[in-house]
């Protein structure tokens, strides 16, 4: 990674941790197989993994 400081990157994981958890709520919000459905599925994966990068990072 970049040369992040662990406090910057806490702050990301805090950050990235509350928008997973907004998304899933809103998630069953959301009928299956919309547009909608599938781009928010895809993007809580993706902050899933940003998150687990970031974890490793801290390590």
């Amino acid at each position: 990674m970049d040369n992040f400081t662990s406090e910057e990157l806490k702050e990301a994981l805090r950050a990235l941790e509350s928008t997973i958890s907004k998304c899933e709520k809103a998630l069953p919000k959301l009928k299956e197989g919309t547009p909608q459905h599938t781009l928010l599925t895809r993007r809580i994966k993706a902050l899933h993994i940003s998150t687990a990068l970031i974890k490793r990072e801290l390590n």
